[in-house]
């Protein structure tokens, strides 16, 4: 009797410590703005993580192991996103699919250097992320000074003769965005008519308005987020002034459209190809409007990136950091986004920008 039960006991122990390690759980994380005026952004990140992670686990998870997946929110602001990083190192987290604005990806990611939490930010598009940040950085996005490039040559290509205002918000993504955007329009010999900078979150830019409506501005360039650029538009159009507005990849967002109503007709912006019109994201797209979501702007960019990962970490047979960005440098993958690969930076490998024009409600390839 005693030693049947001494064996009941050994083959219990055996068959939990087989189910452990066969069914541990392999924990990732998605954080951007969950709160805050730039939650469109947040929940365009969460779906496509919660997507990617639900479609993963339903063909076995990675390496036959379920992932779960934590949730942080940053509201875009510097602190909190360390306070998220930091949260998500005590959670054991192995991989971030974040941050989404430029200034908490970068104080972040020195969080998960330190760590050794492997990020792939699918928005962050500040060149500093990937420039100063460390072996374990990567992006699905493309980055600012190619952003820039395109901007600078479609201004100088399309505007040629125009007065033209470039402003920004004073965020590691709206100057950076603006400022490559001047640097190309200059290297094209033609200088703006006025540089300013504006403070994000405020209500009212009639001021600003008036000050370009009164320079005789033809066209503004916004480096900042679609709330501020939609209420600016809204303003001018308030005020008679028919600028032309042209901006970057923060006015992918429907919520662009709610501020702006009509005034928003004919706003130019920058985005990298639309992966909604990929045929490798087909079947992903009708799952996410089976739902009644429409996948716009980084939604598909945050699943693309957990895809990434996934299989790197398969190919690498470990969610190692270390062996995991080997992986990720060593190879080409197939995700929502087409075949994509990254540089010796951690940079997608991926086709840059082009633009988009805002009609009816929707954006769309501008001819």
């Amino acid at each position: 009797m005693l030693n049947n039960l001494k064996f009941k006991i050994a083959a219990a122990v055996v068959l939990t410590g087989f189910g452990s390690a066969a069914w541990a759980d392999i924990i990732i994380a998605t954080a951007g703005p969950m709160t805050g005026q730039y939650a469109s952004f947040g929940e365009q990140m969460r779906r496509g993580a919660e997507m990617a992670v639900a479609d993963l686990n339903a063909k076995g998870g990675v390496m036959g192991q379920k992932l779960v997946l934590k949730i942080g929110d940053d509201a875009c602001d510097p602190k909190q996103a360390v306070a998220v990083a930091n949260k998500f190192v005590s959670e054991k987290v192995v991989f971030v699919a974040g941050h989404f604005c430029s200034g908490s990806s970068i104080p972040a990611s020195k969080v998960y250097t330190e760590e050794g939490i492997l990020q792939i930010s699918p928005a962050s598009t500040n060149p500093k992320l990937t420039e100063e940040g460390g072996p374990n950085v990567f992006r699905t996005c493309g980055r600012d000074d190619q952003q820039g490039t395109v901007a600078g040559n479609y201004l100088a290509d399309h505007f040629k003769g125009k007065k033209i205002a470039i402003i920004q918000d004073k965020t590691a993504y709206g100057k950076g965005l603006a400022d490559e955007t001047k640097k190309q329009l200059n290297k094209r010999g033609i200088k703006e008519t006025m540089y300013e900078a504006y403070t994000a979150g405020e209500k009212d830019y009639s001021a600003l308005v008036s000050k370009m409506k009164n320079a005789g501005i033809d066209v503004v360039y916004v480096g900042g987020y679609h709330t501020e650029a939609g209420l600016m538009i809204r303003q001018a159009r308030e005020q008679g002034y028919n600028v032309q507005l042209v901006s970057g990849d923060a006015l992918v967002t429907d919520e662009y459209w709610k501020i702006t109503g009509k005034a928003g007709q004919g706003t130019l912006m920058t985005f990298s190809p639309d992966p909604r019109k990929n045929p490798a994201a087909a079947a992903v797209v009708q799952k996410f409007r089976a739902q009644k979501y429409e996948p716009e702007g980084y939604t598909l960019y945050t699943y693309g990136a957990i895809q990434a990962w996934a299989e790197a970490a398969t190919k690498a047979k470990s969610t190692n950091w270390k062996k995991v960005a080997d992986a990720l440098h060593k190879n080409k993958f197939n995700t929502v986004l087409g075949k994509i690969g990254f540089d010796k930076k951690g940079d997608v490998t991926a086709p840059g920008y082009v633009f988009y024009v805002w009609k009816d409600g929707k954006y769309d390839y501008a001819k």
